[in-house]
């Protein structure tokens, strides 16, 4: 008979072995890479000491010399003290591939989560589906994903791509909320090698689906220096959200700075007074949040619109600003698309939306009505009219034509909407209505005097038509505030609103709307 004392020398001996189930040689492939182990990272994730792991010991049955682990760690533990779960890929166990034992054990985690409102974060380094499990594999990404779904709009979900993400595996990150990727990160479905075999072209890891190339397509949401920076990034992302969809956001230092600061009077001055000068609009957001935080969401994706989170007394919003750098603000396809899932996404878990606009209109040209500038534009006041979330709208220069709307005006979804002195809100800009409305007036003025008159007659349009003043006297935005009262303007709103409770809809026998695609 086998004692106790043998007994746990036994389980020693193989929770020895699952810590490191390939052994010298995984070692070596880690050494070689220059990476961490996926425990490393695990703890490099999680609050110090916090991580308990589950399932370190299964492996596939049937095969005497399976690796446990099966080629993923799975657990729990804590991020600024909050509880999340954490899956990751072991690259030396299978190439970190997903098989059917691992699938069951990225599941179970996945349930987990469901079951306890706990956020999930994913360290992606995995080769895909596992081809030794043959059908048993793919069908495995198919329950994952069904899993996933359930979880989405529920509780956070984070993924971080280190090493290459490739086939199957990028399906489980796309959808989950955020995607963070080191520098040296890859995604694609098909990688070069099958591109070459299937239609000869020749393309690099790096062009296919390198971070750099990822981010400016939007499918990276961060791309980071250094593993550590992704795990940094990750933690500050979740600091803003809550739990779970039932949880409110975590509150930070509410209250400070509750009167005009030296910085506050810096936006009195950040306007250029000509239309034609730009600025950067990340200088009036560093002034008119707390502690001039600002973390932001997809910054090599359409960089005309910036997206990201900031705090208000305490509380987390979601700012979604036009940047005059950047095609003078325009808004354009790609931008609505970003647009549209910030705003679901702080929709989803309560955070209130702050807008703030300076953009000349819908980028014109051929290249953008190819783009789909009218299917995927479409989906813009769509998002901001299903929003429950209270919505601030803060016109600080340009608001012109159906950009208006997108960027959340009052009529279309905003509960306060304010303008800075500064601002022009009209159909369209002076220069295109004055060559529109006073062609004839100008083929009447002789060529010489001509350039004169139409400058008179662009700064009439801006002085009478295109003012704040008219909107305002109209009701359509509810206060002209100066520049340096915007922090604490912003603030009184959003402590009105915030108890805003969801307007319980007419009856409607539809089953869900359907949106442009």
């Amino acid at each position: 008979m086998i004692g106790t004392q043998a007994k746990l020398d036994e389980l020693a001996k193989i929770l020895e072995i699952a810590s490191e189930p390939a052994g010298e040689a995984g070692i070596a492939k880690r050494e070689k890479k220059g990476i961490p182990s996926v425990r490393q990272r695990v703890n490099m994730l999680l609050d110090p000491g916090t991580f308990i792991e589950t399932g370190a010991l299964a492996r596939q049955p049937g095969q005497a010399d399976a690796l446990y682990g099966d080629g993923l760690v799975t657990g729990r533990g804590l991020i600024g003290g909050r509880p999340v779960v954490v899956i990751s890929h072991d690259q030396t166990v299978y190439g970190g591939s997903v098989g059917v034992t691992s699938a069951q054990k990225f599941m179970r985690a996945l349930r987990f989560a469901f079951d306890n409102a706990c956020p999930v974060v994913t360290i992606n380094d995995s080769g895909g589906a596992r081809i030794q499990d043959a059908v048993g594999s793919i069908a495995s990404f198919g329950n994952i994903s069904r899993e996933l779904e359930k979880l989405s709009g529920y509780v956070p979900q984070v993924s971080i791509i280190l090493g290459k993400c490739a086939a199957g595996s990028v399906y489980g990150p796309i959808n989950t909320d955020v995607l963070i990727g080191t520098k040296d990160s890859y995604m694609f479905v098909t990688g070069p090698d099958v591109i070459k075999a299937v239609n000869g072209e020749d393309v690099t890891a790096e062009e296919l689906g390198g971070a750099e190339v990822q981010a400016k397509r939007g499918t990276l949401h961060h791309v980071a220096d250094t593993e550590q920076d992704a795990y940094e990034w990750a933690r500050n992302y979740l600091s803003y959200m809550p739990t779970s969809c039932v949880e409110q956001p975590p509150i930070v230092n509410p209250g400070l700075e509750p009167e005009i600061t030296a910085t506050d009077r810096e936006l009195d001055k950040i306007i250029p007074d000509s239309d034609r000068a730009g600025y950067d609009m990340h200088e009036i957001l560093l002034r008119i949040f707390d502690d001039g935080e600002f973390h932001e969401i997809r910054a090599a994706f359409a960089p005309n619109l910036i997206t990201g989170f900031a705090r208000v007394d305490g509380y987390p919003v979601g700012v979604i600003a036009n940047q005059p750098l950047v095609l003078g603000g325009s808004i354009d396809a790609a931008c609505s698309d970003k647009s549209t899932y910030f705003i679901r996404l702080c929709d989803a878990f309560n955070i209130p939306l702050v807008f703030v606009a300076d953009t000349p209109g819908v980028l014109p040209g051929l290249s953008e009505e190819a783009n789909g500038v009218i299917i995927r534009g479409g989906r813009v006041p769509r998002a901001i009219i299903e929003a429950t979330v209270p919505i601030i709208n803060l016109v600080v220069r340009k608001s012109y034509g159906g950009a208006y709307g997108m960027m959340a005006a009052r009529q279309v979804g905003a509960d306060f909407s304010f303008a800075w002195p500064t601002a022009r809100i009209a159909v369209i800009g002076a220069e295109s209505a004055v060559d529109l409305l006073g062609k004839r007036q100008l083929a009447a003025v002789p060529e010489e005097h001509r350039a004169a008159a139409r400058e008179f007659m662009i700064n009439q349009y801006n002085e009478t038509i295109a003012t704040p003043w008219v909107a305002a006297e109209r009701g359509y935005i509810d206060a002209v505030i100066e520049p340096s009262r915007t922090r604490l303007e912003i603030r009184h709103a959003l402590r009105l609103l915030r108890d805003k409770q969801s307007v319980k809809p007419e009856f409607n026998p539809r089953k869900h709307p359907l949106y442009p695609m």
